[in-house]
């Protein structure tokens, strides 16, 4: 039987989850997409907690777009250098680093957080 596509993710997003390593000088930056919506969040995983997220339904995103991604990637960036946060490890959860990810990454550059 042929792998599924969510079942794919799953597997590159593990191989992914053994490399990267959130601590408390350079937590995690980990995402999530949905249909109808992107969610981000640093965490650290030495403690297991998350420090700060943003999502697109809290900024009031009906629909999903790259813009939208963007503006959450600025917004989590912004909650972070507040929160003293400077270097983050990026963690793309098994997506591929393209469209609406790699918007949330840019937005969180421009925000001022370095990977």
């Amino acid at each position: 039987m042929a792998i599924q596509k969510y079942e794919r993710r799953l597997k590159i997003r593990k191989g992914i989850r053994k490399k990267v390593k959130g601590t408390a000088q350079r937590p995690r930056l980990s995402v999530f997409r949905s249909n109808r919506g992107i969610y981000a969040q640093i965490i650290n995983d030495e403690e297991g907690h998350t420090l700060i997220s943003a999502s697109s339904p809290e900024i009031g995103a009906k629909n999903l777009d790259i813009e939208i991604s963007k503006n959450v990637g600025k917004k989590l960036a912004e909650k972070a250098t507040a929160k003293g946060i400077e270097r983050v490890v990026f963690d793309r959860g098994g997506y591929i680093y393209h469209g609406k990810v790699k918007a949330l990454a840019e937005g969180a550059k421009e925000g001022g957080l370095k990977f």
